[in-house]
């Protein structure tokens, strides 16, 4: 079985790269990486799937996240906490085969590893806040 968390530290790494490079597109960085590091166990279709989504909606998705986190203009957030950011948000609300704590999870899991001792407590507040005022908190809820 494809690895899903594979697919999200890649495309982590895409958007990372993306940040010095604005000018191509996430996904691009991805094809490259996959050139020089072929990555046979990882869900390909989750990497640009969440690579196309960011893209698709990215203005949306920064607002959001300078809108949960006020004190830290996206320009000050770490590179690495930022590319995770955009990239759990981006599955968080638009991709609604993947349950939102999963998400949250993940990014809270790429944080840990690629971020610095308090990545994972920032990534986990944002997303939190976040998935609190969105329709996908509603739904959960009413649920229960």
């Amino acid at each position: 079985m494809p690895s899903r968390h594979l697919a999200r530290i890649r495309a982590m790494q895409a958007l990372f790269a993306y940040r010095f490079q604005p000018q191509e597109e996430p996904l691009s960085f991805l094809k490259k990486d996959l050139k020089n590091q072929p990555a046979e166990n990882m869900d390909l279709e989750l990497a640009k799937k969440l690579l196309k989504t960011y893209t698709k909606h990215k203005e949306k998705i920064d607002k959001i996240i300078q809108i949960a986190a006020p004190e830290w203009p996206l320009k000050k957030i770490n590179t690495v906490d930022l590319a995770i950011l955009r990239l759990a948000v981006s599955e968080l609300l638009y991709l609604e085969e993947t349950p939102p704590k999963v998400a949250i999870d993940e990014a809270v899991e790429i944080a840990k590893q690629f971020g610095n001792e308090s990545s994972h407590r920032f990534v986990n507040g944002v997303l939190g806040t976040i998935y609190r005022e969105s329709p996908r908190y509603e739904e959960e809820k009413t649920e229960n």
